[in-house]
């Protein structure tokens, strides 16, 4: 990622769903302008989603990302049908591509509701509409574009909403300045609002950010949450002051007043901990990004599951990133070994990165997951609520890290709202 990206989790996630030949490709390469997908009258052309990240006005920095075909068959193409299956569990809004000849079909109908079931706003883009032209030698349909009145699908009798409805072609290019238009529409209103810290500070306070430089840091640049929070910092007219843990207690006695907040990557508690005055505060850009994910309370009462842990217990480690795994991984070494140590007792820990999360949660007692700032604010949430509909509890790396080195409280004095609800505070924290 370039210093002047977007990172493609703080962008709007915009998929394009429907079957195999219904013109997915083609109107992905029409809205971004670019050839990104390959086309062919072939069935089943698009075997793996495309990703592309560009910016869609009003709607600001987006991520297309086109899919395989919903309607795919055989072995392989019931992996491709997955694959478009976990796509869902991203989408901040939707395009469905159905043929215009054929109208909505069952296979439309089924995605149609999938997107419903999970509150994604999305449009139905009846495509190849200039085939209908030429078939039914009327105009009318393309010309209107956005149809003005609800109407039923001829072939189904599906109620089909007119606000979301256009009538596109990807060869003649009828209508898809509408259709990106409609695609902003229904993006905007899920633009994340809110910050991960800038809110938190006043202009020249001092924020202290622990990063440590060992053989598991990216070479040569700063990772994503590092980024994310110097920025926030700045545009708050805040003073970031970034430092090692080796060089942590010299960075505090050279400046001139007491920082407002010390955060730190959350492998280094223990020792910052010792090392920072009680009187600042204290916590990990780990449980930042929990907050900022939304999932920072049922991550909280999570961590009652530590204590309940047995030899064999099955526990998921999982991280939205994919990285090159060292000997001190914090993920695979790190954590287990401190929950060993923590417990006494010796879980079965597994491991999942990147866009692998099991659908199936029911042998876990515990799933604890890195702060997630590779993947979005649906996507996060999904696999949380994932969990917490299977009754697993879900915890966050962070906070596992705080609980274990028994700092927990202090770690969340950011987070005093959090001890407002009746009942919320679980009996590990206090």
């Amino acid at each position: 990622m370039g210093l002047n990206d977007v990172p493609s989790s703080e962008r709007i996630h915009i998929a394009f769903f429907g079957k195999r030949n219904a013109g997915k490709s083609s109107l992905v390469n029409a809205v971004t302008g670019q050839n990104l997908s390959v086309v062919s009258d072939i069935k089943g052309t698009t075997t793996d989603p495309v990703f592309k990240a560009m910016e869609l006005l009003p709607a600001g920095p987006v991520m297309i990302i086109d899919t395989p075909g919903y309607d795919d068959s055989g072995e392989l193409g019931g992996m491709r049908v997955q694959k478009t299956l976990q796509i869902l569990e991203k989408t901040d809004a939707a395009v469905l591509a159905a043929d215009s000849r054929t109208g909505l079909t069952e296979e439309d109908i089924k995605i149609t509701g999938l997107l419903s079931e999970r509150n994604i706003p999305y449009i139905t883009a009846f495509t190849k509409c200039d085939l209908m032209k030429e078939r039914t030698g009327s105009v009318e349909t393309c010309i209107t574009g956005r149809t003005d009145t609800d109407s039923r699908d001829g072939d189904t009798g599906r109620s089909v909403s007119a606000k979301h409805t256009v009538y596109v072609s990807s060869v003649t290019g009828e209508n898809i300045t509408d259709l990106k238009k409609l695609i902003a529409e229904i993006s905007t209103p899920q633009k994340k609002e809110g910050l991960i810290i800038g809110d938190r500070l006043s202009p020249a306070d001092i924020a202290v950010l622990v990063i440590p430089v060992d053989e598991a840091a990216p070479k040569g640049r700063l990772i994503l949450p590092q980024q994310m929070v110097m920025r926030e910092i700045l545009d708050a007219k805040a003073i970031p002051v970034a430092t090692q843990p080796e060089t942590y207690e010299e960075t505090l006695s050279l400046l001139g007043k007491k920082p407002k907040l010390v955060i730190t990557d959350s492998q280094a508690f223990a020792e910052i901990n010792r090392k920072t005055p009680e009187n600042i505060t204290l916590t990990s850009f780990s449980i930042l990004m929990a907050n900022y994910k939304g999932v920072l309370e049922q991550a909280l009462f999570g961590l009652r599951a530590i204590r309940d842990l047995r030899d064999g217990s099955r526990v998921l480690i999982s991280e939205g990133c994919t990285h090159h795994r060292q000997c001190g991984d914090i993920g695979t070494v790190k954590l287990p070994a401190l929950i060993r140590k923590f417990t006494g007792v010796s879980p079965d820990f597994r491991f999942t990165s990147g866009r692998e999360f099991p659908e199936d949660l029911s042998e876990y007692s515990l799933v604890i997951h890195c702060g997630g700032c590779m993947l979005n604010e649906r996507e996060m949430h999904s696999r949380a609520e994932k969990a917490g509909k299977q009754n697993i509890p879900f915890t966050n790396y962070g906070l596992v890290l705080s609980f274990l080195n028994g700092i927990l409280p202090r770690t969340l004095t950011l987070f005093p709202e959090l001890c407002s609800i009746p009942g919320s505070v679980p009996a590990c924290v206090r």
